[in-house]
């Protein structure tokens, strides 16, 4: 069995994000985390990124001989209004302590010639998976904080939906 990036629909039922969860952990034995979150702006407005809006994400790693890749999870609208998305992330490890320097990285989302979306997805909504963080060595056993901050041009970024955070040991998807 083969599974997927899974984002509940909107409007879909209350129980659809825990049945997908559930079926997610029940056949990726690889996968040590992964969460989504649904952004909205400050006043309430969703599918709005606002620029103090960081979130993070937070997960354990017991297992230090083991290479990680580490992803970001994206969902936007069709009517997101760039063809990429900068963010930035940065990762502390056990103890609060840097666990790297922050980067930043330029996600793609749509063709920047045809302006044609990437991603899964159907009518205006589409979800990406980028590989972020290939061989990720943690050194220590511990917790590790992973926070993303959008670095667009604009304070409130309309159109994108939900960020998140995928670890998988290496290789493995």
């Amino acid at each position: 069995m083969r599974c997927s990036l899974s984002f509940a629909r909107p409007l879909g039922l209350a129980l659809l994000p825990l049945l997908g969860a559930a079926a997610l952990s029940a056949c990726d034995p690889n996968r040590v985390y992964e969460e989504n979150v649904d952004l909205k702006s400050p006043s309430g407005d969703a599918y709005v990124w606002d620029v103090q809006q960081r979130p993070a994400f937070t997960f354990s790693i017991a297992d230090t001989t083991a290479r990680y890749d580490v992803y970001f999870n994206v969902r936007n609208a069709a009517g997101y209004g760039f063809y990429n998305l900068y963010l930035k992330h940065t990762l502390t490890g056990p103890g609060g302590r840097p666990a790297g320097p922050a980067l930043l990285h330029q996600l793609v989302l749509m063709n920047p010639k045809t302006g044609e979306p990437l991603g899964a997805g159907a009518g205006d909504i589409f979800d990406h998976q980028f590989l972020a963080l290939p061989h990720q060595h943690f050194a220590k056993a511990g917790t590790y904080k992973l926070t993303l901050e959008q670095y667009m041009r604009q304070n409130q970024l309309p159109g994108i939906m939900a960020v998140g955070v995928r670890v998988a040991k290496e290789g493995k998807k």
